[in-house]
């Protein structure tokens, strides 16, 4: 059924289908389930689901391109940690979803291999980078799929295409086996239909293979004890999905909760958003919590900060991609220095070599202690700012996105682009856990009706709790149809 959606489709969400190897993996899978001898055994509740992957997380023997010219013969011979532990699961990867190159950008546009459209409306984007996963669940191309978020990145697609992207903290899920963007700020995340089905996600991520140190951290922070963690205390994020029949107070489930808004985002922000985010703060409310306004004089200094450093940290991750040690090889008969030149020159799209060029600039010597050691130091003041407020509250309630989805080629100018990521760089500043679900749905001036999200940021480790929250939200905003569906086949509950 998804292969087939996936051929009619015009959204381009996959840069590369594995429809073989799937059809093969599903078959295995069928053969699991029909085998009396393995019946007793208890299965995933993966076992057998089509998930998408995004084109920067690597699959062995599989293209891996991250939507670069540059890559685009390289399959690796290993699977990504987060591959690894959905594959033992039982989970069918239909393939490699498209996204900007290498991750830099905020459309999709930026790929290599022609942009994504928006499922809601072709004309628009679906976001960025992981347009692509984040299309592909909204069209069900896949039953849901994983995304990689530096500042944003599964974020702000989920929230144009009208799905669930959970950004745990950094450390959370290992990112072995993710070709690098910025290695301080990287993290591969879910993207779904449901909060319920990042909770599934999220159990399988985050385990442990003993690859990566960072796959490591979770374990120490995830006790009911540690006051950054979910108070819970459970060791499974689905625990803390609770049915609206199993709830202690039907009539105000998030009583005793205290949740912060950000004076500072709703500067600039556009009508439509503003009012569908009051609908959910509104919402929030009557079930039971409190909602206070605070002020967080940094946040507004967080977008040319991060700008600085995850592009100083680019232009270092990039330069293996000489044509030699990593890339197409297609100029090595040439002078080593110009076939270097040519590789890079040839293999990378526009957006990269700006985004390279800016960070070598302020790596350079003369410059670094201007740019990026004082991008540090506010990088520091941000987290020590939101980690103060997080003592006093349960999470913040911000807008995901400043607009509704863009029209193609809208944002073609850098520092258009650049401000998009506004509502989302912060959080991966300071390392926190970030929810994004779906908000009040909104009409463009063609009476189109487009998706916005709201986002939940939590304490540091504290995911199981921010998808608690969150499916509570999404519950009752179903039942108050803050929302319609575009796509009559999907279903979220």
């Amino acid at each position: 059924m998804y292969l087939k959606r996936m051929k009619d489709s015009s959204l381009n969400c996959y840069a590369s289908v594995n429809e073989e190897d799937a059809l093969e993996r599903a078959a295995e899978m069928d053969r699991e389930r029909m085998n009396p001898e393995r019946g007793e055994k208890k299965r995933s509740l993966l076992h057998g689901i089509p998930i998408a992957v995004k084109d920067n997380i690597c699959t062995k023997n599989t293209y891996t391109t991250a939507g670069s010219k540059i890559l685009r013969e390289y399959r690796p011979d290993f699977d990504a940690d987060v591959v690894k532990h959905l594959n033992k699961e039982g989970v069918v990867v239909l393939g490699k979803t498209n996204m900007d190159e290498f991750g830099m950008g905020s459309t999709t546009e930026s790929s290599a291999y022609a942009p994504t459209s928006n499922p809601w409306d072709e004309s628009r984007v679906p976001g960025g980078s992981s347009g692509g996963s984040a299309a592909a669940v909204a069209a069900q191309l896949c039953a849901a799929s994983l995304g990689s978020d530096t500042g944003g990145s599964i974020r702000q697609p989920a929230a144009f295409c009208g799905t669930v992207g959970l950004k745990p903290s950094y450390g959370r899920v290992s990112r072995h086996g993710l070709l690098a963007y910025a290695s301080s700020f990287d993290c591969i995340g879910p993207i779904t239909s449901s909060v319920e089905d990042a909770a599934i996600l999220m159990d399988v991520l985050c385990g442990n293979t003993g690859d990566d140190n960072n796959s490591n951290l979770d374990a120490k922070y995830f006790d009911s004890s540690n006051n950054n963690s979910s108070s819970s205390g459970s060791s499974s994020f689905t625990d803390a999905i609770v049915s609206k029949e199993n709830l202690v107070d039907v009539a105000a489930p998030l009583k005793g909760k205290t949740f912060a808004v950000i004076k500072e985002t709703f500067t600039g922000l556009d009508e439509k958003v503003s009012a569908s985010v009051m609908e959910s703060i509104e919402l929030v409310e009557s079930l039971g919590a409190k909602v206070h306004e605070v002020s967080c004089p940094t946040f507004l200094f967080g977008l040319p900060a991060y700008y600085i450093l995850a592009l100083s940290e680019a232009s270092s991750n990039l330069a293996r991609y000489d044509g030699i040690r990593f890339g197409v090889q297609d100029y090595l008969n040439m002078d080593l220095v110009d076939s270097i030149k040519s590789s890079r020159f040839e293999g990378f799209g526009a957006e990269v070599k700006r985004r390279i060029l800016m960070g070598t600039y302020t790596l350079s010597e003369g410059y670094s202690d201007a740019y990026y050691k004082r991008a540090q130091e506010v990088r520091r003041l941000i987290y020590a700012e939101m980690t103060q407020h997080l003592q006093t509250y349960d999470g913040f309630l911000t807008p995901a996105t400043s607009s509704l989805a863009y029209m193609k080629n809208e944002n073609q100018e850098p520092l258009a682009m650049f401000t998009g990521d506004l509502m989302t760089v912060n959080v991966n500043l300071s390392g926190l856990p970030a929810l994004v679900i779906r908000s009040k749905d909104s009409a463009d001036e063609n009476n189109t009706l487009l998706p916005s999200g709201i986002q939940i940021i939590g304490k540091k480790y504290g995911e199981a709790e921010l998808l608690g929250v969150g499916h509570i939200i999404e519950m009752f905003s179903a039942e108050r149809k803050l929302y319609k569906d575009a796509f009559p086949e999907a279903s979220l509950f």
